[in-house]
């Protein structure tokens, strides 16, 4: 057998297993830890149980079993045996079992003390899969309760390993050290322009690696449609062959990408299925385009979207590893050197972006809350909730959160929660459908949005090729086909009532029921509160009711890219106990008034809208309130001088209640509700007098308190009421000068002065003042020989303290 790095690191890693029962082994890409741990830890004898190892795809787990059987110089299914989604190859003599992640946990969901496991390996643990996450913090606690023997490992090639051993109670930590040849890397000499597109430089870089190496090339490209591109654009000499290796292929076209070329040199153009657990036979040569496709969740939309993203430097390490499985190789970037100072470390953790609402379900079903387990990353407590009100929403929990008998049945269907839910309502019917909604689009780009047309495609691709114009992913179709039948198998009971494929489709998005919104030709209100929108020219664009099973998850509106349209009678049928009659009194802004009305509600989708005649008193002045908010205060000169006067003692620190505006705004709901009776409009606000309200908020002691500190009026030496103003630095009124003839004092509030605004007997001031005796003294003369000749009708004596105060001309000479 070759001598591999791993092989110095396997004496270390054996003896802490039999000490420890966990270990930790951190090892660069190529140095074989994913073929030769398994069977080492076999030949060691360490259990008499089955090993069982996780791997991240389907394809890398179908690889490593391979593999070392071939090293065992046995078929698969002997000794080393491998088990994925639809596919399996084991026996009774299988001792080492290779599995995808999500297969652990249905195992451990069936069988708490995993009986006949002796060993649990979670290859490539750098991933951080959300599926590997719990799996690891479910066999920890099952070591810790329940199985003292069972050996964990957590193998990486590119894992900060210290926090994963402390997780794993301060498990050792391994270390490999190096790879198997060394790789030469190559940066850009200058940053790409802007505007330039991925597949055109990925297409030139690949031609300048076929140039300057030999062997054969592995090409890292986000995504299938970048990949097709990129082939489209390349003219390679006539020895290279160009192979696509994406996740969405038949299994014998993957295959045939990772076997040794038959004659001259391999371009394989892959994803990052290609990253790790993966030996591609011949490679020399790396391509890094440097980009990465993640899915992101958005809990406040309740969608996910796929991103494309720069790689991280760990994911750069791994896909440089690549060049030097074989040989001697050589890695180039699509990126300076400079620009790599400037790649995040790590991926994020698939528990801090995904949609957890499988997860929510399985803790569930384990009977734990997310606090409970052993998780490297805490879920955001926010995507937790909203995964728990779907779950809620299909009635797979409780509104305790416990799982339901329901829940229990759509647990074991390895579906995300929505379909298995679909699958187990509808039963085999529904198994087209959810493979469907589980996989990508089977149409390319430009079609449209309708998912019948996918069924169609589905049913029969000839008859859709006929009749329709739009292109097919056959290879995709080929995988949708397989899974519908494995499904189909697999779905336990009869065809329930037979349902269409809308009402399939809204069992399993009943939150993404769309009501189109009145003149608003592409955009949709959905049943749970979101926004989307449709292209224009689409030609569901103008379907009433639909059922929107994808979209771009864009969280400020996300557009839709898969949906079909649905009847309200097909809504009525599925969904009876879920709508409701709802009386509404709202405040319309455009409107400017309440508006009464009742409305038939399925979630946020209105199915029927009448005028509310019957709208009581009291649901309207609360409707009213938010007209209050949107309008603002119009104070009337005698509610500004009230609200002026309790300020005035409540700042001099007595209890009294705030009368600021933003105070009295903030607290409507308890003083001007019980007054707003009759109010349903802005014309009504505006004439509305806010007295009487403000008034009230003061009892019987208080209102004594304002009106001795800061009486309402001023009255005159004729008996007459003058209203004071309370706005200013001192409390003002405005009078005409005679009236205060014979006062000899100031006019005081309490200790204040009050400041006197007198008036000519045409109402125009003459003088402000704070000082009357010291005005008559000295300005009334001034002011005396400027008014006599204007009023000469009028007093005005020589010493106005000896006269008395009128309102009234002097009387005519006969």
């Amino acid at each position: 057998m070759t001598h591999l790095p791993i092989h110095d690191a396997l004496a270390p890693l054996l003896s802490a297993l039999k000490v420890h029962n966990r270990a930790v082994l951190q090892a660069p890409p190529g140095a074989g830890k994913t073929t030769v741990v398994p069977l080492a830890m076999l030949e060691a004898n360490l259990t008499q149980d089955r090993i069982l190892m996780l791997e991240p795809r389907r394809l890398a787990a179908r690889a490593a079993a391979e593999r070392m059987a071939q090293t065992l110089g046995e078929k698969t299914g002997e000794t080393v045996g491998y088990r994925v989604r639809g596919d399996s190859k084991t026996s009774k003599a299988t001792r080492i079992e290779v599995v995808t992640e999500g297969i652990l946990t249905r195992m451990i969901q069936s069988d708490a003390e995993l009986s006949g496991i002796g060993a649990v390996i979670f290859d490539e643990f750098h991933e951080r899969s959300l599926n590997a996450d719990l799996g690891l913090a479910l066999c920890l606690e099952i070591s810790d309760a329940l199985r003292e023997d069972l050996i964990l490992v957590a193998m990486s090639a590119t894992l900060d390993a210290e926090p994963v051993a402390k997780l794993m109670g301060d498990a050792p930590v391994i270390t490999s050290q190096g790879r198997t040849f060394p790789v030469e890397t190559r940066w850009l000499d200058a940053p790409l322009p802007k505007k330039t597109r991925l597949e055109e430089a990925t297409a030139r870089l690949i031609t300048q690696a076929v140039n300057e190496t030999e062997g054969s090339l592995l090409v890292f490209l986000p995504g299938e449609g970048e990949i097709r591109r990129t082939q489209s654009l390349l003219k390679l000499p006539p020895d290279c062959t160009i192979h696509p290796l994406f996740g969405a292929m038949p299994f014998k076209d993957q295959q045939a990408a990772i076997r040794p070329a038959e004659t001259g040199r391999k371009v394989v153009l892959a994803t990052s299925i290609a990253e790790t657990s993966l030996t591609i036979q011949d490679v020399r040569v790396v391509v890094d385009a440097g980009r990465a496709r993640r899915a992101r969740f958005d809990p406040g939309s309740g969608m996910s979207r796929l991103v494309t993203e720069r790689v991280t430097r760990a994911e750069a390490t791994q896909r440089q590893g690549r060049a030097g499985r074989v040989a001697e190789g050589i890695c180039y970037r699509l990126w300076t050197k400079g620009e790599e100072g400037g790649l995040l470390p790590y991926p994020p953790a698939e528990i801090e972006a995904a949609d957890l609402t499988g997860l929510a379900l399985e803790l569930a079903l384990w009977g734990a809350a997310p606090a409970d387990l052993a998780l490297l990353t805490p879920p955001n407590p926010g995507s937790f909730a909203e995964a728990q009100s779907v779950l809620q929403m299909l009635g797979a929990l409780g509104a305790d959160n416990r799982i339901t008998p329901h829940g229990k049945a759509i647990a074991k269907v390895p579906l995300h929660p929505r379909l298995a839910h679909m699958l187990t309502v509808a039963g085999p019917q529904a198994a087209p459908m959810a493979a469907l909604l589980a996989a990508r689009d089977p149409l390319t780009r430009g079609a449209p949005v309708d998912l019948s047309l996918r069924l169609e495609a589905l049913n029969d691709l000839k008859t859709f090729t006929d009749r329709r114009p739009y292109g097919v992913n056959r290879g995709a179709l080929h995988i949708l086909r397989d899974e519908a039948k494995r499904l189909k198998r697999a779905t336990t009971g009869q065809d329930r009532a037979q349902r269409s494929a809308a009402e399939l489709a809204a069992l399993a998005y009943p939150d993404r029921i769309g009501l189109h919104r009145k003149g608003d030709a592409p955009r949709f209100v959905l049943s749970g509160g979101k926004g989307v929108v449709m292209e224009d020219s689409d030609p569901m664009a103008s379907a009433r009711l639909i059922v929107v099973t994808d979209t771009d998850g864009n969280p400020r509106e996300a557009r839709i890219r898969q949906a079909i349209q649905i009847s309200e009678a097909q809504v009525r049928d599925l969904f009876p106990d879920q709508i409701v009659w709802q009386d509404q009194c709202v405040w319309s802004k455009r409107e400017r008034r309440v508006v009464m009305r009742r409305k038939e509600m399925f979630g946020a989708v209105t199915l029927d809208d009448r005028i509310w005649k019957d709208a009581t008193q009291e649901a309207i002045a609360a409707a009213m309130l938010e007209g209050v908010r949107d309008l603002g205060f119009t104070f009337s000169a005698a509610a500004h001088r009230f609200v002026a006067r309790v300020e005035l003692i409540r700042t001099a620190g007595h209890d009294l209640p705030d009368m600021t505006p933003e105070a009295l705004m903030s607290t409507i709901e308890t003083w001007l509700l019980p007054h707003l009776k009759g109010v349903k409009t802005a014309e009504h606000w505006k004439k509305f007098e806010l007295l009487d309200a403000l008034r009230a908020r003061l009892d019987w002691s208080q209102m004594q308190l304002v009106d001795r500190l800061a009486p309402a009026h001023f009255t005159t030496p004729l008996d007459r009421k003058i209203p004071i103003d309370y706005a200013g630095e001192h409390p003002e009124i405005s009078l005409r000068l005679q009236e205060l003839f014979g006062q000899t004092t100031h006019p005081m509030v309490g200790n204040t002065p009050l400041r006197v605004t007198l008036l000519s007997p045409g109402h125009k001031p003459v003088q402000t003042t704070l000082d009357i005796p010291g005005f008559w003294a000295s300005s009334y003369a001034d002011v005396r020989k400027d008014m006599r000749g204007r009023y000469p009708k009028h007093p005005w004596p020589d010493d106005p303290t000896q006269v008395d105060p009128t309102l009234r001309a002097k009387r005519r000479q006969k």
